[in-house]
């Protein structure tokens, strides 16, 4: 309990001491949306599945930070004990990722970055997982349309495995290696497409390592209201059994920016 709300603190903390700096006149320093999507099954079943999310964004001189959280809930309709149906959440996921980079220079490209997560995911074998990690990171390029940053450096990652029949609950610690790299590209002056890559690598044998990509493109619908659509993949090496190491997900939300 004590490692989660490390993370959590951990995670909102540069946002918290950046919000007491007055903010520019010329250039807003915060940017932030929130999205919501929604995903309804009838038939033999009947289910709704809900994502929503919210996205804050820092740039100030030589600091950079940013705050990710998304929320999945799935409602699947079940005979109750007066033999009604109701809809009851039967599986969710939550995620929250914040990350701060340092740019040594001013206006240079290196900087030095400090990443921490946490994911509770009761569609997997695991009841969280969570890491931290720090390390260096460039800007390889930067214009008018495009940018690309990419980091690397060790961290740690501890994964809570659910009980089972033949199994308590289990906690696994490792050392890892995280690297990550996104892009973002504006197509036209509607349509802007993002690409993330995130590798948290467990170099000793028969420990988990994670990997995630995710593909989004957002068209603009009015100045601040967008349509996103994204495709997510994640994997993980070492898992129970009866569960498959590759997710995905595919949604359609509407974005709002304020």
């Amino acid at each position: 309990m004590r490692y989660q709300l490390f993370l959590l603190a951990l995670c909102f903390a540069p946002f918290i001491s950046f919000a007491q700096t007055p903010a520019a006149k010329e250039k807003p320093m915060f940017k932030t949306s929130a999205e919501l999507g929604a995903l309804f099954k009838t038939g033999d079943t009947k289910s709704g599945d809900i994502k929503a999310g919210l996205d804050v964004d820092f740039e100030k001189d030589q600091w950079r930070s940013a705050l990710r959280f998304d929320l999945l809930i799935r409602k699947t309709e079940k005979e109750n004990d007066e033999g009604k149906d109701e809809f009851i959440t039967s599986d969710h996921k939550w995620t929250i990722v914040s990350q701060t980079n340092y740019t040594i220079e001013p206006n240079g490209k290196n900087y030095v970055y400090g990443n921490a997560s946490y994911e509770d995911n009761r569609f997997s074998s695991f009841d969280n997982q969570s890491s931290v990690s720090t390390g260096w990171g460039r800007r390889w390029f930067e214009n008018a349309q495009a940018s690309l940053d990419a980091d690397i450096g060790p961290g740690y990652k501890r994964d809570v495995l659910k009980a089972t029949d033949s199994q308590e609950q289990t906690t696994q610690d490792a050392f890892i290696v995280q690297a990550q790299a996104i892009y973002n590209r504006k197509i036209n002056e509607h349509v802007e497409f993002r690409q993330l890559l995130v590798a948290k690598y467990a170099p000793k044998s028969g420990e988990n390592s994670t990997y995630k990509a995710e593909s989004s493109i957002i068209t603009k619908l009015i100045e601040t209201l967008q349509l996103k659509f994204s495709f997510k993949v994640d994997y993980n090496s070492d898992v129970d059994k009866n569960k498959e190491n590759t997710n995905t997900q595919t949604a359609i939300t509407l974005v709002y920016s304020f």
